[in-house]
């Protein structure tokens, strides 16, 4: 249920509708739009003393929610949501790229790819610790020695850093060494996760699954903003369909109209879609012009030797031809990549 009142209403009106609610054992979640300010509810609507609220000068009218999901729906939060994150700003005008390797390998390794990033105005940098991998025997990332590099990169470099975390037990030991979380495909329906991520104060990016539908996905994010984080970017990969050609497909009708459901930030992984160089290029253009507030964009000093998704990373130089083509596509769209 969502309580629209007027763009006039003062702070006091506010506190007092959300008392109403509070008091009837249901949460507010407000959103003070350019127009209007808008009460979600959160709970069991029936405990909720609806002719009471109706009854108020200040409130234009009560109505329900149409979708399930209450705190990632645009019904409840008209207006774009925007991230910030040390500076770096997901949902707004610019479209942000983050870049780096698939894996941390060494020290060596990430500072160089992290350093020629910088030098080209990329102001976000990827890069895994942990790695979940279709064979037990691939490399499955540093761990912890890998979470310690990255954090160096980022207090050396200045760029915001982030990498995926995999286990509910790892949730805090990431979270204190990167400044973004990042959950992948595999983990996007694994609540028991997505729960404990919701409970730390980074933000998240979240995958949608390989086979899961748009309302999946936006479930899972609703798991993460109910324990209280609410700043989730939705990131599409891809999704396993029957075409051998490409690693996955890459759902590119679903941005617009993601968008249109709800107020999060979305941004695109062409890589992962493709798992090779050839598309990628264009799936980053293409992921721009339907309404991409981001890309990310996998790149190593040495694909060819790198310990995993060999085919689907770019060299510094191959990467700069490709980002500043992009950024072309960016201006013709009426924005800005950075």
């Amino acid at each position: 249920m969502i309580i629209v009142m007027g763009k006039s209403v003062t702070q006091e009106h506010i506190d007092h509708v959300v008392e109403i609610i509070e008091k009837d054992g249901l949460e507010a979640h407000i959103s003070k739009g350019s127009t209007n300010c808008i009460i979600g509810v959160i709970g069991d609507e029936r405990k909720l003393d609806v002719d009471k609220i109706n009854a108020l000068d200040y409130v234009e009218k009560v109505m329900p929610v149409q979708k399930p999901y209450r705190r990632v729906s645009r019904e409840v939060h008209p207006d774009n949501t925007v991230i910030d994150v040390k500076g770096v700003k997901f949902g707004g005008k610019d479209i942000v790229m983050i870049a780096g390797p698939c894996a941390c390998e060494s020290e060596e390794q990430m500072f160089e790819i992290a350093y020629a990033l910088k030098k080209m105005g990329v102001r976000a940098f990827r890069a895994s610790a942990y790695k979940p991998r279709t064979s037990p025997y691939a490399f499955q990332g540093m761990g912890v020695e890998g979470l310690k590099i990255i954090r160096k990169v980022g207090d050396e470099t200045g760029l915001v850093v982030e990498t995926e975390v995999m286990d509910t037990r790892d949730v805090e030991t990431v979270a204190k060494y990167v400044d973004m979380i990042r959950i992948g495909a595999r983990n996007t329906q694994n609540f028991d996760l997505l729960k404990e991520v919701g409970k730390v104060n980074k933000p998240v990016i979240l995958k949608n699954g390989l086979s899961t539908t748009v309302d999946e996905w936006l479930f899972a994010a609703e798991y993460i903003m109910n324990e209280g984080n609410q700043d989730v970017i939705l990131c599409e990969r891809g999704i396993r369909t029957f075409e051998p050609l490409t690693r996955n497909t890459l759902n590119l009708s679903v941005i617009p109209l993601v968008k249109k459901l709800t107020h999060l930030p979305v941004i695109v992984d062409p890589c992962h879609a493709a798992g090779k160089r050839e598309p990628i290029p264009y799936l980053a253009k293409a992921s721009i012009a339907v309404g991409a507030d981001g890309l990310l964009i996998e790149v190593h000093n040495d694909p060819e030797n790198a310990m995993s998704d060999q085919a689907q990373q770019f060299t510094p130089k191959d990467f700069e031809v490709m980002y500043n083509d992009l950024k072309k596509v960016a201006l013709a769209v009426g924005r800005k990549l950075v």
